[in-house]
């Protein structure tokens, strides 16, 4: 097992060096080592780490800071813990990064931008990280930060205003997206491929590792970039040093562009790996992307290389599907089937946004599909949304509904 394990690894490894033909040998050989690192020691969790049939069933939900008062108060948050508990949750992923500010009290922002902390009166005065990990564990429950935002920040973000030349921006050389039913939110995304880049989000989640008793950190899809991105200047000078001078394609979906920024952001996703096995090897690293394809074709992020190269501890597909028929599609691809074989997959359901309602029969009918295909469990997007409907909960989360190990 471990021999066709390790097969597969070096397979791995064997796709990162062929993009990086092109480079020069010193480069290749660095690269080649560091793979080799990753396959052959560093304390990384490889393939035969317990998989689905070996851990309790994932019963979780995102804690967020949008539409939600949840983190905003130690008594409210104290409340929400109690609740889940009573209702047979075992995890809560609360966010830490959101809008370009840290929701916990960060030495690694203020070096950097000079804000300690979001800016939010209720998050003052306070360490909401160290509330909720210390409640959540009273109460049994694990506790995965989640690096909610990963590469982007919002416009006018103390963060983006400093560092204007870190983001990354389309071929018109725009660079905002305006996201909300109201057109509120106006993000902006960081480049992978910036070394300034890579180190606040590697020290960012270091500086969780380490100073939190935390079970895990979790990112999600936004740990990736729009496809348009990429045509700033920084990035299309080393496209070029990679392409003898060629610069990348107009079209945002060219193959060679598309797999060459996939790669950055690969790279970037081992710079973390690397970093938090070397301080706490036991911690989970949990990621909730897209399906595969959407992932890689939109986002440019190719979670499913991250799986074969032993990048990651968990996945938390987000299926956010209102028509059954393409809940269980998902459910049904091969990718997740093949993936499973590797490491605990579970479904991120949704529960509701403020804009819409998802009936608690959707949600129950999700769930047992989700059981009876054998998946490692599901987490609930997102707390708020739970509602008034805590006796359904509390039956669906049942211990006669709860799948045990086989």
């Amino acid at each position: 097992m471990q021999t066709k394990n390790l097969s597969i690894q070096i397979e791995a490894l064997l796709i990162q060096t062929k993009f990086l033909l092109t480079r020069k040998w010193i480069r290749l050989l660095f690269s080649i080592l560091l793979g080799l690192a990753i396959a052959l020691g560093l304390n990384f969790p490889l393939w035969s780490q317990s998989l689905s049939d070996s851990r309790p069933e994932l019963r979780g939900v995102w804690l967020t800071n949008v539409d939600s008062d949840v983190l905003l108060s130690r008594p409210k948050l104290e409340q929400a813990i109690n609740r889940l508990k009573g209702l047979n949750f075992n995890t809560i992923y609360p966010t830490v990064w959101h809008e370009g500010y840290t929701l916990y009290p960060s030495t690694v922002a203020e070096k950097s931008f000079g804000k300690m902390i979001r800016p939010e009166p209720n998050l003052q005065g306070r360490d909401m990280l160290l509330e909720a990990v210390t409640m959540g564990h009273q109460k049994g429950l694990a506790v995965i930060p989640w690096f909610e935002f990963g590469l982007m920040s919002e416009e006018k973000a103390d963060l983006t205003l400093k560092y204007p030349q870190w983001l990354t921006t389309r071929k018109d050389g725009s660079s905002v997206f305006v996201y909300g039913d109201r057109g509120q939110h106006r993000f902006v995304w960081m480049n992978p491929l910036r070394p300034e880049v890579q180190d606040l989000i590697v020290n960012l989640i270091t500086e969780v590792v380490s100073k939190y008793d935390v079970d895990g950190i979790q990112l999600d899809d936004h740990f990736g970039m729009p496809a348009e991105l990429g045509y700033d200047d920084f990035t299309i000078a080393l496209y070029k040093q990679d392409h003898d001078g060629k610069p990348p394609s107009d079209n945002p979906k060219d193959a060679e562009w598309t797999r060459w920024r996939s790669q950055s952001i690969t790279n970037l996703m081992v710079k973390v790996s690397t970093a938090v096995r070397a301080i706490k090897p036991k911690c989970i690293i949990s990621l909730s992307p897209n399906p595969k394809d959407f992932s890689y074709e939109n986002y440019l992020q190719d979670w499913y290389q991250w799986v074969r190269m032993g990048l990651l501890d968990e996945l938390v597909i987000q299926v956010y599907r209102s028509d059954m028929a393409g809940f269980q599609k998902e459910l049904m691809s091969p990718d997740l089937i093949e993936v499973r074989k590797t490491i605990p997959v579970s479904i991120g359901i949704l529960t509701g946004l403020r804009t819409q309602n998802v009936n608690i029969k959707q949600i129950e009918a999700q769930v047992k599909a989700t059981r009876s295909m054998g998946f490692q469990g599901f987490s609930f997007f997102f707390y708020e949304t739970l509602g008034d409907r805590d006796r359904a909960f509390k039956a669906l989360l049942s211990s006669k509904n709860i799948k045990t190990p086989s």
